[in-house]
């Protein structure tokens, strides 16, 4: 509880100036010295194209504006300089053909403090791509580091301590040092209870001002797949998304105005992304433009806080599913830095507080949006209104629910009481058939999408594609300094960021989804 607190305040000791792009850029660190390394270059290869040809193909704002990728062999290397994300996905492909044909195992030793430089340069080059960003109008000047290593979490985090402690660390927002874990060390029956489907097992290591995230995670596609997707989220933790209004049951109707409400101070995730968001599904320009609709509520990007005050208690069996609509949002009780950490403490407690008493009494709950500043062409204020939804975790679910105005009617004819027996066992034969799941996995479904987006996004580069390194001319051997320095004049691509509002701060994830275990 000490540190955590501690950590809070060294987050409220950075400067607080305004940025224009809350995403932080990206250092993917690629320890390659892992004696599984033959395992794990494929899967990591394909796992990054498919998070990166997603953040691609989605409208609106890059969900991760600048990447770089270094490999770290005898020492490192920096396959990829800082990047525009958008509108390079040709060069990031070729970058990861080039990862797809380094030497498999056993070629490099492990150890030495080949990942440290790495850490060390990609900083430099962040903060000197920064300076050029920002003389050209643009700026982004938060970024966050991930280590995908075979080493131990715990000895990388004493190296960096030790090497980082006298660098400057203001831009930096958290390292994730991600410790694989080789398939065959587990037993078969271990592998989906080991895979972190959802959200990788961490711990949060403060040392030097900032969040170092330990995680372990096993080498298949899927697991690090949904590392690379945490990416995809909303990382401004400026201010909270959504507030919501309870009523003050605590005061007495004498003492108190019945207006008094409670507030609870929570930030939205979606829980899937949209497929109208998605270049060449659908025309998703207008949807994703138009936050100021009073149907509709948007978790990407966070730039409307939502107040939803809370009108009746509906009991769970009473809600019927075909009244439901559009993509639901995961509700959590807020990170944001601007809190001080009693509030924040606070705030955490009553909307744990809520989601036992909710799920206690078999209750959901009714709310009803409160309209933003109108537009001029609005003269009426339109209402939307919303079901909230608990579960067994520190979680809520929230979905808009149909009003008078939407509805359509509709008829539902009774059962018949009776039916023919011959049709009746054609029936329960056709059924007995079926494979019965115990619930749903969306992990276990594949739908080509992958290969869609990919052959959407793809264009030719002009110039000479990637060849494995066994066909391709020997490259000199530079000594480190000079590997840094060739690094570090590496072509620096000027684009104009979205115009954002950025505070740096760590961020930490709380572990409330039940994880989704895939089959092998």
């Amino acid at each position: 509880m000490n540190s955590r607190k501690l950590l809070s305040e060294t987050r409220r000791t950075f400067p607080a100036t305004k940025v224009h792009c809350q995403q932080p850029s990206r250092i993917l660190i690629v320890d390659v010295t892992s004696p599984s390394w033959a395992n794990t270059c494929s899967v990591l290869s394909e796992a990054l194209e498919n998070t990166l040809c997603l953040a691609c193909s989605l409208t609106g704002p890059c969900r991760v504006p600048l990447l770089s990728l270094y490999v770290v062999q005898n020492q490192q290397e920096c396959l990829l300089p800082f990047t525009q994300v958008k509108e390079n996905f040709a060069r990031i492909q070729a970058c990861i053909s080039e990862l797809r044909s380094l030497p498999r195992e056993g070629c490099f030793p492990q150890g030495g403090n080949g990942v440290v430089q790495a850490v060390q340069d990609g900083l430099q080059q962040f903060k000197q791509y920064s300076r050029h960003a920002a003389a050209g109008g643009s700026a982004n000047s938060s970024v966050e580091i991930t280590i995908l290593t075979s080493q131990s979490g715990k000895e990388m985090v004493k190296q960096l301590e030790k090497k980082l402690k006298d660098v400057d660390l203001v831009c930096l927002r958290r390292i994730q040092a991600i410790e694989i874990l080789k398939r065959d060390l587990l037993e078969p029956e271990d592998v989906e209870q080991c895979m972190p489907a959802e959200e990788p097992s961490s711990n949060d290591i403060a040392i030097l001002g900032m969040d170092i995230d330990v995680q372990t995670i096993e080498d298949n596609v899927i697991s690090l797949e949904m590392l690379f997707k945490t990416w995809l989220h909303d990382y401004g933790t400026e201010r909270e998304h959504l507030q919501l209004l309870l009523p003050s049951g605590g005061f007495s109707h004498a003492t108190a105005p019945k207006t008094t409400l409670m507030c609870l101070k929570c930030d939205l995730q979606e829980r899937l992304l949209d497929p109208a968001l998605l270049s060449g599904m659908a025309d998703g320009t207008t949807r994703a433009a138009d936050f100021n609709s009073p149907c509709q509520m948007a978790a990407w990007p966070a730039t409307v806080l939502y107040k939803l005050q809370v009108v009746k208690a509906l009991k769970s069996e009473g809600v019927c599913e075909s009244v439901l609509y559009g993509l639901p949002f995961i509700i959590k009780p807020t990170s944001c830095w601007q809190l001080d950490w009693d509030e924040l403490e606070t705030n955490q407690h009553g909307f744990h507080a809520l989601c036992h008493s909710l799920l206690k009494r078999k209750w959901m709950l009714l709310a009803k949006r409160e309209p933003q500043n109108t537009s001029p062409n609005w003269n009426i204020m339109v209402h939307s209104y919303y079901i909230i939804v608990p579960s067994d975790s520190a979680t809520l679910l929230v979905k808009a629910v149909a009003i008078r105005e939407l509805l359509l009617p509709s008829t539902f004819p009774a059962l018949l009481a009776e039916h023919p027996e011959r049709v009746h066992g054609l029936i329960e034969s056709a059924l007995n058939s079926l494979e019965v799941e115990v619930a749903y996995n969306p992990l276990h479904l594949k739908s080509n999408l992958y290969k869609y987006l990919k052959s959407m996004l793809y264009k030719p580069l002009h110039r000479q594609q990637a060849q494995p390194r066994d066909q391709r001319p020997e490259r000199h051997q530079p000594k480190q300094h000079q590997s840094r320095v060739k690094a570090t004049v590496a072509p620096l691509l000027m684009a104009p960021s979205p115009v954002q509002v950025f505070r740096p701060a760590g961020v930490r994830r709380d572990s409330c989804e039940r994880s989704l275990l895939p089959k092998e």
